[in-house]
């Protein structure tokens, strides 16, 4: 029964993450059926990725959510440390996009040609309101964790998925979208994402709003601060590996294709793995069961597995060529160079299993700084690889290389500054 709680529990996050991973697809497929696909291919996959990357640190508000949000004074102060640090970064991007920092990080950075680089720079005009969104819709997710309600997650993905699915469907023959085809993934992009929110909203007002205690402990912004910052450290660092893989990838032997071929695997990839990352939500969810941690843990490895197993039949067996032809609607040129990316990505899954796990246990001793040399080990494994492996790899695949030695060493670290570093020092005090 225990691990069938588990599983209701994450099943819904699973749906959404896969949900997401689809819509993804579709905007892929979508993009690739344009004029100059592989320039807007390239230049989303760039825009996105810095976004998302300056975004990414506000993913973890979820779990201040999840940990922390006990009462409505406490949830109405993580919601503005969480518009706080949405506008901060919004701001950053707006930044890259206006300024001339924007033309070193863009056109220097990357080597891009002048109009790719321009496209860039308008797309990221057009994102800045990205980590606003992100900031509280993961703090409403959060609540609907903490409360269980981890279906009404799954209805706000699926909602925002069919909005976006017919946008595609409806914006691709569109006059609009063929005199500028940069307007798809963006019109695309927002659909999804206000449906979504809108959802969110529903489902806190219904469940989760008259649950919550009107008063009660509130941490201040200082304790939120200091919890926080390790999991937002984290997280920034895993979401500078695509921009930085980016940086290497755009600057070698065919960088433009080798950047349209990761914007379609990382995509796809992610598709069947990463929801084994909402595993470190068990422990916080689930921390007052007496069964302690050692179900979790032994459910954590089987979620690693099962991924594993779906990603050795979809990118090891005829099924790849299904899904990167008739699917996506790829040229053979770039699917060919899909295949060896999409071999290295399916072990992602069994070091995000491990590290999933152990940061869980993190959060529920709140012990999140234990997790931050993880992000330093990952940046600098992947500079190295990138910098040691010789360019007649291709950039793709030496990208996504150098991308899973990063997760490796990363669930190295989580695991030793979790578990490893205090055996170490209960054997040092001796008995």
């Amino acid at each position: 029964m225990l691990y069938l709680q588990y599983a209701r529990f994450i099943a819904p996050l699973a749906l959404t993450l896969i949900a997401q991973g689809f819509s993804s697809q579709f905007l892929s497929g979508g993009m690739a059926r344009l004029p100059q696909a592989t320039s807007v291919l390239a230049a989303y996959g760039v825009a996105w990725g810095l976004a998302d990357f300056l975004a990414s640190p506000l993913s973890q508000l979820n779990q201040l959510s999840l940990v922390l949000a006990a009462n409505h004074r406490a949830r109405r102060r993580i919601q503005g440390f969480a518009l706080m640090g949405g506008a901060c970064l919004a701001l950053v991007l707006a930044l890259l996009a206006l300024t001339s920092a924007g033309d070193w990080v863009i056109l220097r950075g990357h080597g891009l040609s002048q109009s790719v680089g321009d496209s860039v720079r308008l797309t990221l005009i057009w994102l800045v309101p990205i980590p606003l969104c992100e900031g509280l819709n993961r703090s409403l997710a959060g609540l609907l964790m903490r409360a269980r309600r981890t279906e009404v997650v799954s209805y706000a993905t699926l909602a925002s998925i069919g909005a976006s699915i017919g946008a595609v469907f409806a914006l691709v023959p569109s006059g609009l979208v063929r005199a500028e085809p940069m307007c798809l993934p963006l019109l695309v992009a927002y659909t999804g994402i206000l449906v979504y929110l809108g959802v969110l909203l529903w489902g806190y007002r219904r469940w989760v709003a008259p649950t919550l205690p009107p008063d009660g402990e509130v941490p201040g912004m200082g304790y939120l601060f200091h919890f926080f910052w390790p999991l937002a450290l984290v997280m920034a660092i895993q979401g500078l590996s695509r921009p930085l893989i980016n940086f290497f990838v755009a600057r070698g032997p065919e960088g433009q294709e080798s950047l349209a071929v990761l914007a379609v695997v990382y995509s796809l990839a992610h598709l069947p793995y990463g929801w084994v990352n909402e595993v470190r939500s068990l422990a916080p969810a689930f921390r007052a069961e007496p069964q302690g941690l050692h179900p979790i843990r032994r459910f954590a490895a089987g979620c690693g597995l099962l991924s594993f197993g779906i990603m050795a039949v979809a990118f090891w067996t005829p099924v790849r060529e299904y899904l990167l032809n008739p699917l996506l609607g790829l040229d053979p040129v770039l699917a060919g160079r899909c295949q060896w990316p999409l071999f290295l990505f399916s072990f992602f899954p069994l070091a995000v299993a491990l590290r999933a796990y152990f940061h869980g246990v993190a959060l529920v001793q709140h012990r999140t700084r234990a997790l931050a040399p993880s992000a330093p080990a990952r940046i600098g494994i992947i500079w190295a690889v990138m910098l040691l492996l010789p360019e007649s790899i291709p950039g793709a695949t030496r990208g996504v290389g150098a991308l899973l030695c990063g997760f490796i060493l990363e669930a190295g670290v989580v695991w030793w500054g979790v578990r490893g570093r205090p055996i170490l020092n209960q054997l040092k005090e001796g008995p």
